[in-house]
């Protein structure tokens, strides 16, 4: 269940008045994410989800979470086809997108998904969108993306992330019980507070300082600091 509170100060994310929703992973064909998806869904307007497939540039994805979402949820999918620099540039896409209540950026490798929208018009749209009241969803190694830096599939090696987090990082598929590539994540240059989001488990960044979380996730300041648990309890009436 999702539960909301006030986030910790140093939780940071881009302007606007609409949600951001890390996603720490889960296989949706077996409903892992349920929950979770319908934290985002409860504020999610009316019109179709915008998929965002770069990160794993399968065509495959797309189609199961159409058919998931609608079978599931009772909502639409389109599928704007961003898998690479240029096509974050087409107006037809930035259009789409445009368009969408919510846009989700699906999991694959981080890598690929900064690759495509790293300073890129349809970067412009999704953060507008945030800003103007939208949602938009990162699922896994596309939450990993939005931070600072980002683990890279090269091993041992980091990339820039999409810094929509500002000074942040995120660990998805998280133990708290082996946190070492979230701290070595919290040691690079730039970084000064990480999430780590389990599977199953999501935390939501809402306007004016709102947080939500489904299932147990923890945040951490500085690369030495504790690991806080993220409780969000409800909000007083």
């Amino acid at each position: 269940m999702s539960e909301t509170s006030r986030r910790p100060d140093f939780l940071r994310r881009p302007p606007g008045d609409g949600w951001l929703a890390l996603l720490g992973g889960g296989e949706i064909t077996f409903g892992e994410t349920i929950e979770a998806d319908d934290a985002w869904l409860a504020h999610t307007g009316e019109g179709p989800i915008g998929f965002v497939p770069a990160a794993s540039g399968s065509v495959d994805y797309g189609h199961q979470l159409a058919d998931y979402l609608e079978g599931e949820h009772g909502r639409l999918i389109e599928v704007v086809p961003i898998y690479r620099p240029r096509d974050a540039r087409r107006g037809r896409n930035l259009e789409r997108l445009a368009e969408c209540a919510a846009i989700y950026l699906g999991a694959g490798v981080a890598d690929q998904l900064v690759e495509a929208l790293a300073g890129s018009p349809a970067a412009e749209v999704i953060l507008d969108r945030l800003r103007r009241g939208g949602v938009v969803v990162a699922m896994a190694a596309a939450a990993q993306a939005l931070g600072r830096v980002a683990r890279s599939i090269r091993v041992g090696r980091f990339v820039d992330g999409l810094d929509w987090l500002p000074g942040g990082v995120v660990e998805t598929n998280f133990d708290p019980g082996h946190d070492r590539r979230l701290r070595q994540s919290l040691a690079r240059p730039g970084v000064s507070w990480g999430l780590g989001v389990p599977a199953e488990s999501a935390v939501l960044l809402g306007p004016g300082g709102a947080l939500e979380t489904v299932g147990t996730a923890f945040a951490v300041e500085g690369a030495e600091g504790e690991l806080i648990e993220l409780d969000a309890p409800p909000a007083a009436s």
